[in-house]
């Protein structure tokens, strides 16, 4: 037998293409030729910073038709032992995880920048590279043996289950080890890069993420729907790509990253770094300036009504102005990340406030109340999805109204702060605002007197005494600029100007929040409070114009949320608390030999009083 002739490099080629596609199947003769044009092309060929010297085959630096490692398929690395740092977060339900093992393990011998790209198996002498042998330390395809900023590989999905925000099997369309095992090649095909950054389906607009990831509403969602430009805000570093234009194809990728998230929970894209903490407002989406904190807005008391809203960098309302300001929910630096990273709410803090105790990013909407014309206490878009405090104290994972997210920090939980010291104090506004009560700004329930004059006002024309409103009625933006009670120079986030310093000059600015429903022509000509007759001596007492004319502001009389009546010591014992009437103890004071000053109604429009105010001392003044 003639002695066998060698065979040339171009038959070794073919012979190792050959062996692969018999083991790959035909999706990998499908994809040869793509891999040419792709990063992962390391011979002398490639078009990236590493390749060959003078290698011209492309799948030797990953295979070998003869003597490879006991790898599928036909592995040409040996893969040392090293010990990487896993991900783990609260919000995983798999953990603990294993150390990386099967398709996730091969991938790392070359993106955990330990083992030289030319290092391989055949030939046993390696490959000579052109230039650099390994990622720099800084490349994003360096993951390093900290894996715990990425999304985590080598597990089971069903061990992940349940969850109300994952699909229930492992989805079709992706690649999972064993049955259901993720790894790096579930969103990463090596052979094919068409979509880039090597993804096995296209993720604009999220359709990559939400293969496994589905949040119920988030595709009806003002994010995932928004066409607002994302054009200098995104993409935010360490990502480089991709370019989409719009928050829309953004998608989950606005405030996560699979790769190196700065805050590793939630693989959240925040990061505390200067100028300031990532957070709804420093981003550029939700803030005129994307580069830093929120500048101060300040405006003039008149002109607080119709002003339209400002737009942010991305064309979203600008909540950062809003924030800026003097009383505002000011957003706490680096609050956003620690909860992340605990998976803890507020927990009674009022210091810690996000925009996330109030909106929920995945499901917001623009829509306003369920229905036109319908309860305008009913929660709208804004607030669809936010956990909440019903009014009898219960947790509830989605509120109905509006109240409710308020409630989390103004009930139960309200800070011991009480800006106006009352005759019955009232810090809980869970229970200031029962409907039980004797008196109460109609929040949760209708309001108990169907007579009153003052209503409406040339501002709020269409309000009746059977009108239900909103803690953002009084609570809000004092510009008008946003639809929530973010920021105004009124304290506390007031709507509009409310003085309640003693002497006050009575005017329409000074009492603008009051007259924007109570009619200020009304309230002067005393149709509901008319002055008292002289009696036994006493001078012929005042009206409202009166009182206010003597320097005594609305609130020295009135508790503008309501009175609780039960709970507190001195309910009851204080005389009547109806028409808000709770007097401020800091201007007046009960009349000699009393416990506390005291009001008696005396049925519509007529009551009597106990007290000393301004040093004078009424001792069953009657009104009328």
């Amino acid at each position: 037998m003639p002695p066998r002739r060698p065979e040339s490099a171009s038959i070794v080629r073919a012979a190792t293409v050959a062996a692969l596609v018999a083991l790959c199947g035909p999706a990998l003769a499908q994809t040869t030729e793509d891999i040419r044009n792709t990063p992962h092309n390391l011979s002398v060929s490639g078009t990236g910073q590493i390749r060959a010297a003078s290698e011209s085959r492309i799948c030797i630096f990953c295979h070998t038709p003869h003597n490879s490692t006991p790898l599928t398929p036909l592995w040409n690395k040996e893969l040392p032992g090293q010990v990487y740092t896993v991900y783990t977060s609260p919000t995983l339900h798999a953990a603990p995880l294993p150390q990386p093992f099967g398709p996730t393990k091969l991938c790392l011998s070359c993106h955990d920048g330990t083992i030289a790209m030319g290092s391989v198996v055949n030939p046993s002498t390696g490959i000579t590279m052109a230039g650099a042998d390994i990622f720099a330390p800084d490349s994003l395809s360096n993951f390093g043996l900290d894996l715990s900023a990425h999304h985590p590989v080598s597990f089971s999905y069903q061990a992940a289950l349940p969850n109300p925000e994952l699909v229930e099997q492992p989805p079709p369309g992706l690649v999972f080890g064993g049955s259901d095992e993720v790894h790096c090649t579930t969103c990463h095909d090596p052979h094919n890069n068409q979509f880039g950054d090597f993804l096995l389906k296209d993720n604009r607009y999220s359709a990559l993420c939400t293969t496994c990831h589905q949040i119920q509403g988030w595709p009806g969602s003002a994010h995932a729907t928004s066409p607002a430009s994302v054009v200098g805000i995104l993409p935010r570093p360490p990502k480089t790509w991709p370019n989409y234009p719009t928050l829309a194809e953004w998608g989950c990728e606005t405030c996560h990253t699979p790769h190196f998230a700065p805050t590793p929970a939630g693989l959240l894209n925040f990061t505390d770094l200067p100028p300031a903490p990532f957070s709804c407002t420093t981003s550029g989406c939700h803030s005129t300036d994307p580069s830093g904190p929120a500048h101060l807005v300040a405006r003039t008391a008149a002109g607080a009504r119709g002003v339209s809203a400002r737009a942010s960098v991305s064309g979203g309302i600008d909540i950062a102005a809003a924030i800026g300001k003097p009383s505002a929910h000011h957003e706490v630096p680096g609050e956003l990340e620690r909860r992340a990273a605990t998976r803890s709410g507020r927990g009674g803090d009022p210091g810690s406030v996000t925009c996330t105790d109030c909106h929920n990013p995945h499901l917001v909407a623009g829509q306003g109340a369920v229905s036109a014309g319908d309860d305008p206490t009913v929660a709208g878009g804004a607030l669809r999805g936010v956990s909440g405090v019903d009014r009898n104290g219960i947790t509830v994972s989605s509120v109905r109204y509006s109240y409710e997210v308020c409630l989390k920090c103004h009930g139960d939980n309200s800070p011991a702060l009480l800006r106006t010291p009352r005759v019955v104090p009232g810090i809980n506004l869970r229970r200031v605002f029962d409907p039980s009560n004797a008196s109460f700004h109609p929040v949760f329930a209708l309001g108990r007197d169907p007579d009153v004059p003052s209503i409406p006002s040339s501002f709020e024309p269409s309000m009746t005494a059977t009108s239900m409103i909103t803690c953002t009625s009084c609570h809000a933006d004092d510009d008008g600029a946003t639809r929530g009670p973010h920021g105004s120079m009124w304290k506390p986030i007031l709507r509009e100007r409310y003085e309640t310093a003693d002497m006050t000059v009575e005017s329409s600015e000074n009492y603008a929040l009051c007259y924007r429903c109570h009619d200020r022509q009304s309230i002067l000509s005393d149709r509901s409070f008319r002055p008292g007759a002289a009696r036994n001596g006493h001078a012929r007492g005042a009206g409202h114009r009166g009182h206010l004319e003597a320097g005594a502001p609305c609130s020295a009389c009135h508790d503008a949320h309501g009175i609780e009546s039960t709970g507190s010591p001195l309910a009851g014992a204080t005389g009547s608390h109806t028409h808000l009437i709770n007097f401020d103890t800091s201007i007046v004071a009960p009349k000699p030999g009393a416990a506390a000053p005291v009001f008696t109604d005396k049925g519509t429009f007529a009551g009597s009083c106990d007290l000393v105010c301004h040093g004078v001392v009424h001792d069953g003044a009657a009104y009328p």
